[in-house]
Parts: structure tokens; sequence; C-alpha cells
């Protein structure tokens, strides 16, 4: 089947507004010429996609279907056109990144720039985005690589293993854990707590653990970044679980203490996805290679 883009923005109208007439308005059509693409629409799809009623329309369950699959491709409509004007300028390559907190905040900033300088004309749109949206992302071409951590559904993409993230408790030198070599995250939540910014996939990971637990964490701030948490915390506001190579980082500097975690959900595996590896455009593949080298070249690891 093929699908006029002008169609699908008023089918998309249509149901945004539930009326026609409204819906014609937007696209700049006569309410007649607009029935008439709605109905070749429907003919086309074999189906009715949309109830006619007295104060407008409704979708009915394969409209929902079509709606879905419209906004995807004026969506990646969309993409292509701003693509191909970067490239019209002489870009060469844009990567569309998904990627969890620790992803976004943590170890991208720090491989990126090599990258971006080895790669001068590939641009990297880099969106933080829950664990369980990303593969979603991936899979429906809004981004090209999809970084994730821990165990769920991939939805049959290729999956990249690349390195481990291990989380820790931290705190300052002063605090009565700070002498402890190992603690249950359980232990914790009677503490003054330090946490990420609601949205971050971190904290809503914590906050599935804390449900579990049926406790939850006394959170004092709630803060963008881990090297903002680990300064919090060397003062002595609270205590917090990040990442290790986060808390490895800001330790010297900011006097903070180390906890190792006993529980077995605080060591996650990291992976990339991709719809097809095989498939990918040189500069992408690039990028895998780099965050994969990154963790298997002692040299790039920075503790």
């Amino acid at each position: 089947m093929l699908f006029d883009l002008t169609d699908l923005r008023l089918f998309v109208a249509t149901a945004e507004l539930g009326n026609l007439t409204r819906a014609a308005e937007r696209q700049h059509l006569s309410l007649a010429a607009a029935s008439a693409r709605i109905k070749a629409l429907e003919t086309q799809a074999g189906l009715q996609l949309l109830q006619r009623e007295a104060r407008g329309v409704r979708l009915l369950p394969p409209g929902e279907a079509f709606l879905h699959h419209a906004r995807l491709v004026l969506h990646q409509t969309d993409q292509l056109r701003a693509d191909l004007l970067e490239y019209g300028g002489g870009l060469r390559g844009h990567l569309r990144v998904f990627a969890n907190t620790t992803a976004v905040t943590d170890f991208l900033p720090e491989i990126l720039p090599g990258f971006l300088a080895a790669n001068p004309r590939i641009n990297v749109d880099l969106q933080e985005k829950p664990n369980a949206q990303i593969p979603r992302g991936v899979r429906d071409g809004r981004a090209d690589i999809g970084i994730v951590a821990g165990q769920m559904d991939t939805l049959g993409l290729d999956t990249i293993h690349f390195s481990t993230d291990r989380l820790v408790l931290v705190t300052s030198r002063q605090h009565r854990f700070a002498r402890r070599r190992r603690i249950s995250f359980a232990e914790t939540l009677d503490e003054d707590a330090i946490g990420m910014q609601q949205g971050s996939t971190l904290q809503a990971f914590l906050g599935q653990i804390t449900d579990n637990l049926g406790k939850r964490q006394k959170l004092r701030i709630q803060l963008g970044s881990f090297d903002a948490m680990c300064r919090m915390i060397g003062s002595g506001v609270g205590i917090g679980v990040v990442p290790e190579s986060a808390a490895r980082r800001n330790r010297d500097s900011m006097q903070l203490a180390l906890v190792e975690l006993s529980d077995p959900w605080c060591v996650r595996e990291r992976y990339l996805l991709v719809r097809d590896r095989a498939a990918l455009p040189v500069y992408a593949q690039a990028l895998v290679e780099t965050l994969c080298r990154h963790y298997t070249d002692p040299q790039a690891k920075t503790g």
C-alpha cells in the first residue's frame, strides 16, 4: 500500500481534533476534498478507520493502529528532511542515540568528545530515556542505537554487550556506614538520602526496589547528575546509590567512602541495541566500536 503524506497528515489531524471540518481547515483543504481523501484511505486500507457521528468522528480499532503508524511515518519523514538538510551543508552522518541516565550523565560525556573529534562531520542526537522505552525507540526507527542496563525485553533487536554497571552506596567519610565493607540497600532506608531527579532511569529503578521492600527512601534533595550527588554526599547531607565509576571519580576530591551493596541487582550488564548490526552505517558502527573498545582497552578506562 502506498499512502500520500498529505493524506496521512489529514488523518492524524482528524484523529487529534475529532472533527473532519477542523482537520480540513488545518490542512488547507475543502471539506469535500478532505472527505474524499479519507474515504480513499479507507478504501486502500480495506477497512473502516473512522466512525462518523453527529458531532464529529471517532477512531475505530483499525484507525487506532493506522494512527500509530501514520505518526511514525510522518516523524521519520520529518527526520529524513532534517537529516538531508544537514547533508546539504556537508554533514556525512547523523546518529540518534537513546540512552539511560548512567550513560547520558556518567560515561558518554567522557567517551563522546574523542569520538566527535575523530569524526568532525558526524552529529550525535543523544536523548535520555527510561530503559523500558529504549528498545521501542530503536525498533520503531526513532533511534539508531540504544544503550540499556539490566534484564529487559529487547524486542528481538541485536544486542551487543559492552560493559558491566555496578551500583555502590556512597557516604561521607564521617558517616556511620563509612566503615562498613558491605551493606544491603534495605539497611540504608532509614538514612537521609540524595537521589537523581524524577524521571531518571536510576531513580525509577530504585523506586521499584523500594516499592518491593514496602519502604521509601528519605530523599532530602534530587539532582541532575552523579557528580552533583557526590558533592552533596561529601558535604554530609545524606547518602546515595551511584554507579561505581562516578563514585571512584569523585572519591578523593569529595572525601567519599564507597560501600559495596550486597543486593544482586547492584550488578547490571550494559548492552547496545541496534536493529541490524550488519546494516549499520559506517559512522554508527564506528560509535559501537568506540564504546566497546573503551571498556576492553585498559588504557581507556578511568577507574
